[in-house]
């Protein structure tokens, strides 16, 4: 057989070291019965669609599953499969329990006490510390509220300004001015909207970089660098320990976005000496949809932080109400405005979930699952149907699988018919998330076995299409 699946990016944006290794330590962990070699295993002889061998290794791969039974602690349906919580995870399932008691008791009887008698004033940096453990973080450098968006700006000018803080220190040894800041030229479009402003802002020039080309384009010129940890599109992961380093070697700064990996893989901040870092909490967190966002402030740095946002919320004594601002201790500075305690609360309570649970077992459970998905693939879609755009080495690869495929857009919308939920990125991607959580072995054979059997079927009505067009114009 030959291959089906031909990884487009093996190799590419690996800059300097030549391999990524950004998955730490837990990378290679494997679980019973996922694949004996890294990346998409190899599949002569594999059972054809309908053959059930494929069918009972995921069976006997969930049965030895150690998070198999977390799936009960969410709210899907019987029968479907959720591959969509890189965009929005599941809701757990004791949620709407704790809504109800904030929205009835908590804001209907307490009202405003429950500010002071419910903890609402202490949320954000409480929730913060909840979310650190996720992230390789100790206690009291992150924060939560806004969005994603808002804390790339504030985490971003703040890491140009501290460069400033930094050079007035003397720190640069007299060195040249620190006027550019580097962008991953492959960004989430909003991370880079919110670069360019920030460039205007603090007076810098925006250089976009491929990730894996930061370690040589970072310079004595660099102020900040802004990364993404894992490429929305391809599930690529970069080199966050290498790229930290190299920026950090430089002088400048480093600020990650992990908005794809926070609660997928670990990430250890501390570990890795990362300034600054933005996060969603409403993927692989399950926080809910417009779920707030956090902010992560390495400890050395707070006291020179400078946001850009100095809401009242982040004032030493925001009950005073002076004219004059005067920021806080500690990463509440990331504090803008009166929290969306709603939302705020959904997510405290949907972090339950992780009550136990090790982010390398997540991560160990992730490959072995993207592993066995592309196995499924290979054994059951015809050859050249689709390309696969994830690295197949495991410390490159997220925690999600994206496929290209001419006929995309009907494909994917097929499969959600079918109960087999993905979602696309135009032109031409499937994308397929695996939050070890609640997805299982069983999922990803099935996604398979339907991906294929929607191929087939959206190639036989073109070619259809195509001899009706050749008919027609003779």
């Amino acid at each position: 057989m030959s291959e089906l699946l031909h990884d487009e990016t093996e190799g590419a944006g690996t800059g300097r070291g030549g391999t990524a290794a950004g998955a730490g330590a837990d990378a290679e962990t494997r679980v019973p019965g996922a694949a004996a070699t890294e990346g998409v295993p190899a599949t002569e002889g594999a059972p054809v669609a309908g053959d059930g061998g494929l069918a009972a290794r995921a069976a006997a791969l969930d049965a030895a599953d150690p998070l198999a039974k977390r799936r009960e602690l969410f709210a899907l349906d019987d029968g479907a499969v959720y591959l969509d919580g890189n965009s929005l995870g599941a809701l757990p399932r004791h949620v709407p329990a704790r809504m109800a008691h904030v929205i009835a008791h908590e804001w209907g009887e307490l009202r405003i006490r429950s500010w002071g008698e419910s903890g609402w004033w202490t949320a954000p940096e409480r929730i913060g510390d909840r979310i650190a453990p996720l992230v390789g973080a100790a206690p009291g450098q992150v924060v939560v509220g806004d969005s994603t968006s808002v804390n790339v700006l504030k985490a971003l000018v703040g890491a140009v300004r501290l460069a400033d803080a930094y050079a007035g220190e003397g720190r640069d040894g007299g060195g040249p001015v620190r006027d550019e800041i580097l962008v991953d030229a492959t960004t989430f479009p909003t991370d880079g909207y919110i670069a360019e402003s920030a460039a205007r802002m603090t007076g810098r020039r925006l250089v976009p970089v491929a990730p894996g080309d930061v370690p040589d384009a970072v310079g004595p010129r660099t102020a900040a660098v802004l990364v993404n940890h894992v490429d929305y599109r391809t599930g690529r992961l970069h080199d966050l320990p290498g790229v930290t380093a190299a920026v950090r070697d430089a002088g400048a700064l480093a600020v990650w976005d992990l908005c794809h990996s926070a609660g997928a893989l670990p990430v250890d901040l501390d570990a890795n000496g990362v300034d600054l870092a933005v996060g969603c909490t409403y993927k692989y967190l399950n926080g809910g949809p417009g779920a707030p966002a956090f902010l992560y402030v390495a400890e050395r740095h707070q006291a020179r932080f400078d946001s850009p946002l100095p809401g009242w919320n982040s004032h030493a004594d925001p009950f005073a109400m002076t004219p004059g601002y005067a920021a806080v201790d500690g990463a509440r500075r990331g504090r803008v405005g009166t929290p969306d305690i709603l939302s705020m609360l959904a997510l405290e309570s949907a972090l339950d979930v992780w009550d136990g649970v090790a982010v390398g077992e997540v991560r160990a459970k992730s490959l072995a699952l993207t592993d066995f998905f592309l196995e499924c693939v290979r054994a059951y879609v015809p050859e050249g149907r689709l390309t696969c755009l994830t690295p197949a080495a495991h410390a490159e690869r997220g925690s999600q699988v994206a496929l290209s495929c001419p006929d995309a857009p009907a494909v994917m919308e097929r499969l959600i018919e079918r109960g087999v939920v993905g979602d696309l990125r135009r032109p031409d991607v499937l994308r397929f998330g695996f939050t070890p959580l609640y997805v299982g072995y069983a999922d990803a054979e099935r996604a398979a076995r339907v991906l294929a059997e929607v191929c087939a079927e959206v190639a036989a009505e073109g070619s259809t299409e195509r001899s009706t067009e050749v008919s027609a114009a003779r």
